[in-house]
């Protein structure tokens, strides 16, 4: 086997949840941080479109991650060589290509059609799982998957293109969301193996190093608003530094297939935070697109080893040994 070979096995590779049981306090405690703090990420990157570019705030964002993850003592222990090339590609397909595209496409499409979209990753992250591991997801989690990504839909049913250039912004989160599904999945083992944050924060100086130079381009050369500033702030400590580890933790425990199921929370915060602050409406077709969120999380959420009746019509196929 050429070392070629042995290193795309190495990086593209994904594993089973470490804890296989229906979800726990721990389980939920992690998915609900995920679901309020990327879920006010979109209002975020608007506010911070009102003075930034969209270099600048991909870069900011990574830069003021870093700096909070170095603050963190265990985020600094070391990590064999072996894994670097995966630690690179988390930086490339999960962080650095993704987050530039989003707010690039949120210059053409409305954030709720963006929510809408984005709700497509728990899709994108079982199918990869089931390529690399070779093995379908139990049926009540692919029944749970499909009624939650509806309910996605119904929530997020208000957005749409705001500009001629709409179709090219749906496009762009498209391949957002596919890589998404592809970092989600890399990152099961490795987390595993190190702990989030020495991973992340290596993987954040990845990030950081490609968005640099686009991020330097496009510095503001006109005065900022004070609320765009907290926008980016926030973007940076929390969406892209403390939801990033609580995202990679709740992955490396239940699997990238059940884990990214807080992606379709995510929508449903960013309603509530439209209601609140905006004094937007919520129409009944969201309401019901909650209810349906809720169900598909709570079937994915069950556990994911095979029933005693399945592995037992399995031993009656495989014959006596």
């Amino acid at each position: 086997m050429s070392s070629s070979t042995r290193s795309r096995r190495t990086v593209l590779v994904t594993a089973p949840g470490s804890n296989r049981a229906s979800f726990g306090a721990v389980e939920w405690g992690l998915l609900v941080a995920v679901a309020a703090i990327w879920g006010s990420s979109f209002l975020f990157i608007a506010e911070g479109l009102e003075s930034f570019e969209p270099a600048f705030i991909t870069a900011g964002r990574f830069g003021l991650g870093l700096m909070t993850l170095a603050a963190f003592p265990a985020a600094r222990r070391p990590i064999p060589r072996h894994d670097w090339a995966g630690i690179a590609l988390i930086g490339i397909v999960w962080m650095a290509l993704p987050m530039y595209l989003f707010p690039v496409a949120q210059q053409w499409i409305s954030s709720s059609l963006a929510g809408m979209i984005n709700g497509a990753v728990p899709l994108f992250a079982a199918l990869v799982a089931a390529l690399l591991l070779r093995s379908r997801p139990r049926r009540i989690q692919v029944v749970g998957l499909l009624v939650g990504f509806c309910g996605v839909v119904m929530v997020s049913a208000r957005g749409g293109s705001s500009t001629e250039n709409g179709y090219l912004g749906v496009g762009l989160l498209l391949l957002a969301v596919m890589c998404y599904g592809v970092g989600v999945n890399v990152a099961v083992p490795l987390q595993q193996r190190h702990g989030a944050l020495p991973v992340l924060l290596r993987s954040l100086v990845i990030a950081a190093a490609l968005t640099l130079p686009l991020g330097l381009v496009s510095l503001p050369t006109e005065a900022v608003t004070a609320g765009s500033v907290a926008a980016l702030l926030a973007l940076g400590s929390l969406g892209t530094g403390i939801a990033f580890v609580a995202m990679t933790t709740l992955v490396g425990r239940v699997g990238a297939t059940r884990g990214a199921v807080a992606t379709y929370f995510i929508p449903i915060v960013a309603l509530a935070l439209g209601v609140v602050f905006r004094n937007e409406e919520a129409p009944l077709v969201s309401l019901v697109g909650i209810a349906s969120i809720l169900v598909g999380a709570w079937l994915v959420s069950r556990s994911d080893q095979p029933s005693a009746k399945a592995m037992a019509a399995a031993d009656r196929r495989a014959g006596p040994h």
